[in-house]
């Protein structure tokens, strides 16, 4: 279905206002589950929309545009920063000290409102195939992620299939990457205390020598890991922190360290707690210490569709053209949309967001700046993939 020009060209009106949008949010930037101005936000470009909404408890929203009645797809974005310094010097940079929209979801929030806003003038002119309901979600930042709780309120009942956008900055904007079946990795979040008798250095046979025993957990478990799970699941055990003791001649009586398990593979990641919890007792038993493992389930991986997929690859070239869809490979990241996409078929795709020729960022870092091009690029693709 070839996108109505109308579309676009509402969009292209908008767009300054778009991307003043974008950089109040920028300037602006909340944590998960305490977006309350960003919600605010939203609220009231709805209001002026005319577009009916219903704010969820707590932060974040839903609303709907379209016919009464007919076949209901979602539209998805989300509203959380990230616990990070910016450090660009952009005039609308981050006011907020240690909070950075590092991750470009003020430009999904963006895209998204733009998408809203012209599909609802084109429905006031003439009535849209499908209803479409619009998803901005809290707390995505956060394991297990907020789109448990927009769940939770019922924002897929009726819906038949679900689009995303992710900021990428390694394509270049005017490019969305797409992908069929795995876009995103699982990702879970493990914390290991151990404790036992420490004592002298000069005696570690009189004691439970918890420093070696976190040595050799450290590196067993990555290891027994590698062996245990299907090498085409991909897991990836990465340690980011060991703490224990502050002395050279001191075997401390306490120790932890904590890191991230990553894998391409749903079914493997839903066998993975259990082997790791009895993989951690097992490597630490010689030693004698005492330990107590926090296991945080994270995400699943993101499964694109393959005929939503096709949809969306559809509306990309509909609504950018032919030359606008790039490939894209699988991430070890995590994404709280897969919690959508095990409920309803969906995908996600990747917004290129690098200027041509200029250098490529990377997301969660402090320095992440965005082409803001592609904030209409956004608006565009998710307009086309809901009336694809």
């Amino acid at each position: 279905m070839a996108l109505p020009q109308s579309l676009n060209d509402a969009i292209d009106v908008i767009i300054p206002d778009l991307i003043e949008l974008r950089r109040e949010l920028h300037a602006f930037p909340e944590l998960s589950w305490v977006e309350d101005h960003t919600t605010d936000v939203v609220a009231a470009w709805m209001d002026k929309s005319g577009i009916p909404f219903e704010r969820f408890e707590g932060t974040g929203l839903m609303a709907e545009i379209g016919p009464s009645e007919g076949p209901l797809v979602a539209l998805r974005a989300d509203l959380d920063a990230l616990p990070i310094e910016e450090t660009s010097q952009d005039p609308w940079r981050s006011t907020m000290p240690g909070i950075a929209h590092a991750c470009g979801h003020d430009v999904h929030v963006s895209s998204l409102i733009g998408a809203a806003v012209a599909l609802c003038q084109v429905h006031a002119v003439t009535p849209l195939p499908v209803r479409v309901r619009l998803i901005f979600q809290p707390a995505e930042e956060v394991m297990p992620g907020g789109a448990l709780k927009v769940l939770a309120a019922g924002a897929l009942k009726g819906v038949s299939r679900i689009f995303a956008l992710h900021c990428d900055p390694s394509l270049d904007v005017g490019q969305v990457g797409i992908r069929e079946g795995a876009i995103t990795g699982a990702s879970d979040r493990i914390h290991v205390t151990l404790s036992g008798r420490g004592g002298h250095t000069s005696r570690p046979h009189l004691t439970e020598d918890l420093t070696f025993a976190l040595g050799t957990l450290l590196t067993q478990l990555p290891a027994v890991l590698s062996r245990r799970f299907d090498p085409r699941a991909g897991a990836s055990m990465v340690w980011g922190y060991v703490r224990s003791g502050n002395a050279s001649n001191v075997i401390p009586a306490t120790g932890e360290l904590g890191g991230t398990l990553r894998m391409l593979d749903a079914a493997a990641w839903h066998e993975a707690e259990h082997l790791v919890r009895g993989l951690i007792s097992d490597i630490v038993e010689p030693y004698g210490v005492s330990v107590e493992v926090n296991y945080t389930r994270g995400v699943p991986p993101v499964v694109n569709d393959f005929a939503v997929t096709e949809t969306l690859r559809k509306a990309v070239t509909a609504a950018i053209g032919p030359g606008a869809v790039a490939t894209t490979a699988q991430s070890l990241g995590g994404e709280d949309f897969a919690w959508y996409v095990e409920w309803i078929p969906g995908v996600m795709g990747r917004l290129g967001t690098r200027t041509p020729g200029g250098p490529t960022y990377d997301l969660h870092q402090g320095n992440l700046r965005i082409d803001e091009r592609a904030i209409a690029v956004g608006a565009k693709v998710l307009a086309s993939a809901a009336i694809s």
